[in-house]
């Protein structure tokens, strides 16, 4: 999100402190000890010895062949993508043949899968593989080769299987503008060891030109990005940062872009960042699609939804949405304009919502998106229309599928404004009776930026008091630092443990704990934690 008048004109009565409206979690109850994650090493199985080893008999490739790293996604209990990108010289074939092997060790003595697929122009130099056939519960290492040339090696984990882990940690990332500063949030994740997964909601990439948003990284191209190989070039550039590198060596991650990976502010039909004399929206918006589905560990689909659901054994569902671009109607600046057939989800991906949550099993439902889904006001002005606030109908729709089906045991995380916020789901929290314990019905955790700029500094303290007591369902807020949070899950509570940064320029990049909010499942209320999670690999 890029601020735009209608949400600055709000600034003034925005709060940067947390809350004190919440009580400490104080009965005992130790997330450190509540789970371990078993690991039978028979379950692999014997090691396939049929394998087949990489040979190269032509000219060498050039030394950078593999300088975008590697990467992988989308996990699921016996399967994960790969991903890389070949860099080529004027020596290169047209059709590029690439090898990819997997072990169960960073040395890739015990090989479990390794084949041969082909790459070039068509699609950008880069390749997914879908690797199949792999049992949950330890580390895979992963590498590719091509023109005599091999990859960094990265590593990887599949979901677990439905006697698999009785606990998750889920590190939580949006909005990372190249041009405000670095990414050292990334690093700070790459070197846990404690992450299972990472959950990107969006706004990888942003679209902008060179000091148009942020001056101090210039962009490739230099120019706005419009056009297919402007995205390549662009995701090229990002996947240079060796920050960037690091996250996606290091960890398996599920994406779903926002509205940067198109242009600002994005809708079905068109954007905020987009103009008549820019060409045609539905060309643009199919060419970003390409370059992200292209660029991006994600697995393919015929019809380049990134909608989709993955199982995390019986612990949870992970439910991911487009609320940008596959059938979002445009933003209005007043919400008596909001009638019940705008929609921010659109009637497929609606009706799919509604079975993911009529048909899960998990003992949680987390839903990751790209807006905030809880009520936040100025008085009784909504905040930012370009959120659910803009389409309460719908958001009512969706509150009517976490009454019927969740149990108390939603939790949404939520990215795109550049802050971090923890806030309970009622219908109307600003009701004269509302009752937290009778009417919530989930919790949301917004995320901050890696590097996205967040609100104004010197809001006043009163002000900031205001605005906390206007909304008594927002318990969190840290509206200027950038950072990452930790979702740690296990089947009794979830604990998101928000870190943030001293700064993103090169020289900073300290990270500190801010606060960490719990909640119990079956009781959708936020409470403050004495301290951060500290649960040790295993």
């Amino acid at each position: 999100m890029k601020p735009n008048l209608r949400a600055a004109a709000l600034f003034p009565l925005l709060a940067f402190a947390a809350c004190e409206s919440v009580t400490p979690d104080t009965d005992g109850y130790d997330a450190n000890a509540a789970c371990t994650v078993p690991f039978d090493p028979a379950s692999v199985g014997p090691l396939p010895t049929d394998l087949a080893s990489y040979t190269h008999a032509g000219p060498q490739g050039p030394a950078e062949a593999f300088s975008h790293g590697v990467a992988s996604g989308d996990p699921t209990e016996d399967a994960v993508i790969l991903w890389t990108r070949v860099t080529t010289d004027v020596t290169s074939p047209e059709v590029v043949p690439v090898f990819y092997e997997v072990a169960l060790d960073e040395a890739f003595t015990d090989r479990v899968a390794a084949g041969e697929v082909t790459t070039g122009a068509f699609r950008d130099h880069t390749v997914k593989v879908d690797v199949t056939g792999l049992k949950w519960g330890r580390d895979y290492f992963y590498r590719f080769h091509a023109l005599g040339r091999t990859s960094p090696v990265g590593k990887t984990r599949l979901a677990p299987g439905e006697a698999g882990a009785r606990c998750a940690r889920f590190a939580v990332v949006s909005c990372s503008s190249y041009a405000h500063g670095y990414f050292h949030a990334y690093g700070h994740i790459a070197a846990r060891p404690d992450v299972d997964l990472v959950l990107h909601l969006g706004d990888y990439i942003y679209e902008y030109g060179t000091d148009q948003y942020g001056g101090v990284r210039a962009y490739e191209p230099a120019h706005e990005i419009k056009t297919l190989a402007d995205y390549r070039t662009r995701y090229a550039q990002y996947r240079r940062d060796p920050d960037l590198q690091a996250i996606h060596r290091a960890h398996p991650m599920i994406a779903v872009w926002d509205d940067h990976e198109t242009a600002d502010n994005s809708f079905a039909d068109g954007a905020n960042n987009h103009q008549d004399d820019e060409g045609d929206w539905q060309l643009r918006k199919a060419v970003a699609t390409q370059a992200y589905f292209e660029w991006m560990p994600i697995r393919d689909n015929p019809a380049q939804h990134i909608w989709r659901a993955f199982r995390y054994g019986e612990l949870a569902d992970l439910i991911f949405l487009d609320t940008r671009i596959a059938g979002r109607d445009e933003q209005i600046g007043d919400p008596a304009g909001d009638g019940p057939e705008r929609h921010i989800l659109g009637d497929e991906q609606e009706a799919w919502l509604r079975a993911q949550l009529r048909d899960g099993s998990g003992q949680w439902r987390i839903i990751g998106q790209q807006v905030m889904v809880a009520h936040l006001q100025s008085g009784s002005v909504p905040f930012n229309m370009d959120q659910w606030d803009g389409y309460s109908n719908a958001r009512g729709r969706l509150f009517d599928m976490l009454a019927e089906y969740t149990d108390e045991n939603a939790v949404v995380l939520t990215g795109d404004i550049h802050s971090s916020w923890g806030l309970e789901l009622a219908r109307d929290p600003f009701a004269a009776d509302y009752d937290p314990a009778r009417d919530n019905l989930g919790v949301e955790f917004v995320v901050p930026g890696i590097t996205s700029p967040g609100f104004p500094t010197g809001i006043g303290d009163l002000a900031s008091e205001k605005f906390a007591n206007s909304n008594p369902h927002l318990k969190y807020s840290n509206l200027e630092q950038r950072g990452y949070m930790l979702l740690d899950v296990d089947p009794k509570r979830v604990q998101a443990d928000y870190y943030v940064l001293d700064g993103v320029e090169k020289n900073q990049g300290t990270q500190t704990f801010d606060a960490g909010l719990t909640a119990r499942r079956g009781d959708a209320r936020l409470s403050f934690a004495a301290g951060p999670v500290d649960r040790d690999s295993e």
